[in-house]
């Protein structure tokens, strides 16, 4: 059998390119070494946020990605439990709510709706934030999806157009003629493509390595922690520190913290965030747990006496430029990337998958690819071994919070 496209990677990005490929009318085969959203998409909060972008590509991506979120996938929302319940930003100090009202305006310039939330109205949004805040920023534009099911239903719904979807099928190399990738190598046989598109998240690098080609995905980790149930709208709205953007836009290695806290429809209160740069190391980290739950306190302090259940974590597809890696690789024809995403993923699917469809079919995609280049990287000294991939039971996605939690 042969394919118009291999999609390479079974989580929430491959499963909006499959989507929108077998849309289009092509004839799509989904690979996947271990389970679907097997990987960073079983562990993250389902964000479709554009808050926490300043202008740039990345925002347009975002404010692009709601449109198809809103439009494109309107009929479908209630399968992957979509939820505009917004964003509310807050700023504890003057100096960080004069920052927040600056990143405001810059946005609202570029299609982001943003209403200035004064300290006196913040109990409105959220009766219960600590007193003594100076001010937060409300982004309605903010909303939830639950992850996992996003996934498998985009894969039914390419599945309904024609697409097959092989679990269990790790990529141990591509076919070739010439420099032109025309196929993968699986541990199932040889599948013949006329393109294949990247999209294994934090193992994209080594997905490229094993065409020749230099795409710098690294791992970022992070925790959550998921509280006893509380009642319904007890926290009402995606709730996050000012400096949660800035910690977005980091490359720094070490420990982050910033708190970003959110409700369940089960009732449940996630708490994040953390970035840290450890590999796969998938220990779990008192240092970082504690950080989180502390400063999640200060910012709501009745969840003092709230249990945590449980903690899970994952790791962000992180890029060193901080923009995904989107589109044909001209130094492997025929070879596409759409990974790189961070802990953007989840909302910067759908339009990333729309995007990589149109391209792939011939038109013009609606959003110029070219700041998402996957050549835009320097060229290593040494080339990384294509053989770091961990193992099949080190996969991030392994032991999320379940469906019944309702992890974001």
């Amino acid at each position: 059998m042969s394919a118009d496209l291999v999609v390479v990677g079974a989580g929430v990005v491959g499963a909006a390119g499959a989507y929108f490929a077998a849309l289009a009318g092509l004839r799509v085969v989904v690979v996947e070494r271990g389970a679907i959203a097997g990987g960073t998409s079983s562990a993250g909060e389902g964000n479709l946020l554009v808050s926490d972008k300043e202008a740039g590509p990345e925002l347009d991506l975002a404010l692009y990605s709601q449109r198809v979120w809103r439009e494109d996938l309107a009929e479908h929302a209630g399968l992957w439990e979509f939820e505009a319940k917004g964003g509310l930003v807050v700023a504890a100090s003057g100096p960080g709510l004069a920052s927040l009202r600056e990143l405001g305006e810059h946005q609202r310039r570029h299609g982001v709706e943003v209403r200035d939330v004064a300290a006196e109205e913040l109990r409105d949004y959220e009766p219960h934030l600590a007193p003594g805040l100076a001010g937060a920023a409300f982004y309605p534009q903010d909303a939830q999806v639950q992850p996992m099911l996003v996934v498998a239903h985009l894969l039914r719904l390419a599945r309904a157009h024609g697409a097959e979807v092989r679990t269990g099928t790790g990529v141990t190399g591509f076919l070739r003629d010439g420099s032109r990738v025309t196929g993968v190598r699986t541990t199932a046989g040889d599948l013949p493509a006329g393109a294949v598109l990247n999209a294994t998240g934090t193992w994209a690098g080594d997905v490229a390595a094993l065409a020749g080609v230099h795409v710098p995905v690294l791992p970022r980790r992070g925790f959550v922690l998921v509280t006893q149930p509380m009642p319904p709208r007890t926290i009402r709205h995606k709730v996050y520190a000012a400096e949660y953007v800035g910690d977005v836009a980091s490359s720094d290695a070490a420990l982050q913290t910033s708190p970003v806290v959110e409700g369940t429809g089960s009732g449940t209160i996630l708490i994040g965030a953390s970035r840290e740069r450890v590999g796969f190391d998938r220990t779990f980290s008192p240092r970082a747990a504690g950080a989180l739950a502390a400063k999640a306190i200060a910012l709501f302090p009745m969840l003092r006496d709230v249990r945590a259940m449980r903690t899970y974590l994952g790791f962000r597809p992180y890029c060193p430029d901080h923009l995904p890696v989107i589109g044909p690789d001209p130094r492997a024809p025929g070879l596409w990337h759409a990974c790189g995403h961070e802990g953007a993923g989840i909302g910067l699917s759908a339009g990333t998958g729309k995007l990589v469809a149109q391209a792939l079919t011939g038109h013009a995609p609606d959003l110029d690819l070219k700041p998402f280049a996957p050549d835009r990287f320097p060229a290593p000294d040494r080339f990384p071994a294509p053989d770091r991939f961990p193992a099949p039971d080190h996969f991030p996605g392994t032991g999320p919070a379940t469906t019944e939690e309702r992890p974001r």
